[in-house]
């Protein structure tokens, strides 16, 4: 079995994160970290919150916290609600870490003696009352486009164009709203991605047609318009520090590393941290690992560019040989009844309200089912509920109840025995065997909407079954029969409370935890295992759980979009 890195792209800590930002990058990375686990691969899922940047400065500002005490409660809190949604991270960092802060200056200095990092003189908005040079994010001031009088210097939230700081009218510092500003030369340093443009290319070239076409089609249209030199230092005062070995004035003047220049290299800051608390060998999953590891990022589309340009240029550039990703699976956007999620805006559904509302796996599975792969999915509460009552609450939890709620009353508290198979249970192991040889290939190829679809005609074909020999029909003529065909429903609960807990954990832990087998370590089920439907013997006891999954109401429906809004974005 191979070694297995998997990433997601990183939250920012500036708040609760919406289900876009869910279904976005770190759900599917969980389901898929999962599946890998029970297939017997050594896996690590390695993620942490970016805490860097001009709005974690401005969240801690506007919370009245210092910006490290803000970032600190902000990671716990986010940690909270992923621990809610199960999200089985072996790692969950932080950015702000010294592992990454010491990953950063070395590749820094590495970048800067191959000569791919360049120091310049540019011109940039200074705020006297301040006393400080503004990057970008912290100027305000009207759209000239659209009149939103809250746009932002790089750009408007309200109409989407991007901006420079002197396109904005009435501009002012977001620090202390002084419109007290002037242009000043200042130092910044500059990732020279143009001279590594032709290596870029070779890599994309050598990779990206496995990747699905919304990430290499974005990464080419990115090698297509040309790289520029990009700035990766800003005037912050909380960031990674350019070291003052290389650069001593731009250290003395306080200069950090761009966000999106230090974020990137936190996934192996990260596993450093995962190392030094656990033991572990994190050298082993990033350097020298590119014959011995097979590394899969997930994220968002707008992430696309920094993680298949603009980092793999930085790690080219190092001339060191980090592990470089192998698969980029990419997604589109999750709206909001087809207006946009924004959590600057408080639009659309966070994760820790969707907790308050129903347990993780109603929203793991609908977020799966559902999810933006190839174009973008819109929510609404009608398809929510739709899928939660026919797929979990019909199809999964009633054929759950009713087999083991009409077993214990018709052959008490263990597993029947009953006939021999027969043609129906040979034609539904051969049927079951096809179905998760189904799910198993998408779930390898990380085609999660169609994995969900093979799951959902896992669950399909117990109900068919039961249809066709009806026991409690057959219980009145041959109970024989009946039993027969409860032992193989029984069976058939548990194998999908064994595969579908990449999807539902805590319903498949559930389902598992109803049955009294001693030693029960099964992570997965084979084909044949599949046909035959013995996993669990005859007189094997059980209980019936308590209701897995229950019903939305209209009332329920009625309740969420009044309070949420539905029907048009952001109603």
């Amino acid at each position: 079995m191979t070694r297995q890195l998997i990433t997601s792209a990183l939250p920012y800590i500036n708040g609760i994160k919406h289900l876009g930002n869910m279904v976005g990058s770190m759900l599917p990375a969980d389901v898929y970290a999962r599946y890998l686990r029970q297939r017997g691969h050594e896996v690590l899922y390695i993620c942490a919150t970016d805490e860097h940047g001009t709005p974690a400065e401005l969240a801690a500002q506007e919370a009245g916290l210092p910006v490290a005490e803000f970032c600190a409660r902000a990671h716990d809190q986010q940690k909270a609600v992923y621990d809610g949604f199960q999200l089985s991270f072996d790692y969950f960092g932080r950015s702000s870490s010294p592992q990454n802060r010491e990953i950063t200056q070395e590749i820094a200095r590495e970048l800067h003696a191959n000569g791919f990092i360049e120091e310049r003189a540019i011109r940039q908005v200074y705020s006297i009352a301040d006393g400080r040079f503004l990057p970008d994010r912290y100027i305000v001031g009207t759209c000239p486009h659209c009149g939103y009088d809250k746009a932002r210097g790089d750009q408007c939230e309200n109409c989407t164009r991007v901006l420079d700081p002197t396109d904005l009218l009435e501009p002012r510092s977001a620090i202390s709203g002084s419109s007290e500003l002037e242009v000043r030369e200042t130092k910044h340093l500059f990732l020279l991605q143009s001279k590594l443009t032709d290596e870029v290319e070779s890599w994309i070239a050598a990779n990206g047609d496995s990747w699905p076409v919304l990430a290499s089609s974005i990464a080419r249209k990115w090698l297509t318009e040309g790289l520029q030199d990009r700035a990766i230092t800003r005037d912050l005062e909380w960031g990674v520090p350019v070291p003052a070995d290389v650069w001593p004035e731009l250290a003395a003047e306080g200069k950090v590393f761009y966000v999106w220049f230090d974020a990137p290299i936190e996934y192996i800051g990260a596993t450093k941290e995962w190392a030094d608390a656990t033991g572990g060998d994190w050298r082993s999953w990033w350097y020298e690992a590119d014959d011995t590891v097979r590394y899969t990022e997930f994220m968002a589309k707008d992430n696309v560019p920094f993680h298949t340009v603009m980092f793999p240029a930085t790690i080219l550039g190092s001339r060191k040989p980090w592990k470089k990703v192998d698969y980029v699976k990419a997604f589109n956007w999750l709206t909001y009844y087809g207006g946009k999620f924004s959590t600057s805006q408080k639009l659309g559904i966070f994760t820790d309200v969707a907790l308050e509302l129903l347990p993780a796996d109603y929203w793991r599975y609908y977020l799966m089912a559902n999810a933006p792969e190839s174009d973008d999915s819109s929510f609404t509460w009608d398809l929510f509920a739709a899928t939660v009552n026919k797929d979990l609450a019909d199809t999964l939890g009633n054929f759950v109840n009713r087999v083991l709620s009409f077993s214990r009353k018709r052959f008490g508290d263990e597993v029947p025995a009953g006939a021999a198979n027969g043609e129906a249970e040979l034609a539904l192991g051969a049927q079951i065997a096809d179905l998760l040889a189904e799910y198993e290939a998408q779930l390898d190829a990380l085609n999660f909407r169609k994995a969900a679809q093979a799951l959902r005609a896992l669950w399909s074909a117990g109900n068919a079954y039961l249809d066709v020999t009806a026991p409690w029909t057959a219980i009145k003529t041959d109970p024989e029969a009946a039993a027969r065909t409860l032992r193989t429903a029984i069976n058939l609960i548990h194998l999908y409370a064994v595969v579908s807990e990449p999807f539902i954990p805590a319903a498949a832990k559930a389902i598992r935890g109803s049955f009294a087998l001693d030693g029960d370590t099964r992570t997965w089920v084979s084909a044949e295992e599949a046909r035959e439907l013995s996993l669990v013997p005859a007189g094997t006891g059980f209980t019936v759980p308590p209701v897995l999954f229950a019903k939305i109401t209209d009332e329920d429906l009625a309740a969420w979009t009044e309070r949420f809004g539905g029907g048009q974005a952001g109603a």
